[in-house]
């Protein structure tokens, strides 16, 4: 038996193995690869890095109203100083517009993988519209309740409403600026595909924040 050889070949497998296990543990399956898209090695899975990171932005947006629903639950079960205020009936009307405006961002979604390009900038348009619309509708509720005597910092309750709808308005302004540019993207690109990703992202955020918000409305109308 020749174990001089034996002994230089088992050195090489173990040195690929080495060599095969250290690039495993260093892999960045979450970085993208030339093409702009981050490969997720779970099964053949493969997202955009953009969509990546939007899915772990929303998670830390899903947290901090987590946080807040949570705070909001101890303070009116442990406080002794709570009053109710009521809810203008303009919140209803703001619901239904902000229900209507994730519609037209899924209609602009669909409309764009087919690339029909007239009814995809319409209803992308039209989504960002009633967006706009949704936070002048909140702005008359502050100034509603404000009127009324309902300041934020004469009751918990009053706090809680400003700071949750507030909070709330201004992902709504950020993602305005994302729909602006991927709005001009659309309109200065002959393939409205190109434009595919950024609107996929839009709708995802607005579809999100819709449940943030009618979750919130709910809580507010059941307390």
């Amino acid at each position: 038996m020749d174990t001089g050889s034996t002994i230089p070949k088992t050195l090489m497998h173990a040195r690929h193995f080495d060599v095969g296990l250290f690039a495993k543990l260093t892999e960045k399956p979450w970085l993208p690869d030339r093409s702009g898209v981050a490969q997720l090695r779970t099964g053949g899975f493969t997202a955009h890095n953009r969509k990546v990171a939007l899915v772990i932005f929303l998670a830390v947006v899903g947290v901090l109203f987590s946080l807040f629903i949570a705070a909001y639950h101890m303070r009116l079960e442990f406080s002794t100083d709570w009053v109710a205020m009521p809810e203008p009936t303009l919140l209803w009307f703001n619901s239904c517009v902000l229900i209507v405006a994730s519609v037209a961002f899924e209609r602009a979604r669909a409309a764009v993988a087919r690339s029909d390009v007239v009814r995809g900038r319409t209803a992308f348009l039209v989504a960002g519209a009633l967006t706009i619309v949704f936070l002048i509708g909140q702005l008359v509720v502050w100034h509603q309740v404000v009127d009324l005597g309902y300041y934020a910092q004469t009751n918990p309750a009053n706090g809680f409403f400003f700071v949750l709808t507030g909070v709330h308005a201004v992902h709504l302004l950020g993602g305005l600026f994302a729909w602006w540019r991927a709005a001009r993207r659309m309109y200065r690109t002959a393939d409205i595909r190109d434009a595919r990703v950024s609107v996929d992202l839009c709708a995802m955020y607005w579809h999100f924040l819709l449940l943030v918000w009618l979750g919130m409305f709910a809580m507010l109308l059941n307390t």
